[in-house]
């Protein structure tokens, strides 16, 4: 937890808000915190925040929050994922990971190699969903909350509703095969929607219908992933080449690693540039 997150309800007009879940817990257990120790917080879309500890015991923690003008939150999400609903097993790993990554719309959509009874999972529930997707964001340390919507059937909305919301070329559809993300990705600015298919991929009538809407089909190589996996390594490419300064700057201003470390980074960069550079 590298920020704590509350919700502006929890909190009375004084600023104080008393914990009792896992968030409690944690300031107890793992961060071992103290009467008076100073807190990274923030409210669930909302700004950051302070949180002084005013007492702490098992079954509870008082905390006062006020708002940080200093700190400095990650960019805005502006990227949006349209995934064919994964296994609930799946699912359950792979949110924390897409709020953590700064996606900020998940649509879960019905494929055709997508079986039905995925959609029966409790964790579409947001009783279940949140607090997996608040794990995320405490762990990068943002407040924006992705916005999480059940797409069936597909088609209709897609045509008349998703598809027309996006720029010419901030359309991409994830399909394994030969064509490099590289050439394909557009500069940071505009929001862009990235579709991604089952495990066993987009069938064709499904291809076809994406590229019928302008969706430019891409690969990240010609082994299909799972989908876990899949979206991992998506959403960091796409942020490496949309904001290649702002990653390397972030890298630079942590001022922690030795400098073997850095040169081994520096040598990864290299080589992801490398992979992701069309021949």
């Amino acid at each position: 937890m590298n920020r704590l997150l509350v919700w502006d309800h929890e909190c009375d007009a004084a600023g104080e808000v008393r914990l009792t879940d896992r968030r409690a817990e944690h300031i107890r257990c793992v961060l071992r915190a103290e009467p008076g120790e100073e807190l990274r917080a923030g409210f669930i879309n909302g700004a950051a925040a302070v949180a002084t500890v005013v007492s702490i015991c098992e079954s509870h923690c008082d905390l006062r929050l006020r708002p940080d003008p200093t700190a400095c939150l990650p960019a805005a999400p502006t990227v949006d994922l349209l995934l064919a609903m994964p296994r609930p097993k799946c699912l359950k790993r792979i949110l924390p990971q897409l709020a953590t990554l700064g996606v900020r719309r998940l649509y879960l959509t019905a494929a055709k190699r997508v079986e039905r009874f995925y959609f029966d999972t409790h964790l579409l529930q947001p009783e279940h969903y949140l607090p997996l997707l608040l794990e995320g964001l405490e762990q990068a340390m943002d407040t924006r909350l992705p916005e999480l919507q059940i797409v069936r059937p597909l088609r209709n909305y897609l045509r008349d509703e998703l598809s027309p919301r996006y720029a010419p070329g901030h359309k991409l559809l994830a399909h394994p095969g030969l064509r490099s993300a590289a050439e394909l990705i557009p500069p940071a600015g505009e929001p862009l929607l990235i579709a991604v298919g089952p495990e066993g991929g987009w069938v064709p009538h499904e291809l076809e219908l994406f590229e019928s809407l302008g969706f430019t089909r891409f690969s990240l190589g010609l082994r299909p992933l799972r989908t876990d996996m899949a979206c991992v390594a998506l959403l960091n490419l796409v942020d490496f080449l949309r904001h290649p300064t702002e990653c390397a700057g972030a890298a630079g201003a942590s001022g922690k690693q030795q400098p073997a470390a850095e040169a081994e980074n520096g040598q990864i960069g290299q080589h992801m540039a490398e992979v992701a550079r069309p021949d």
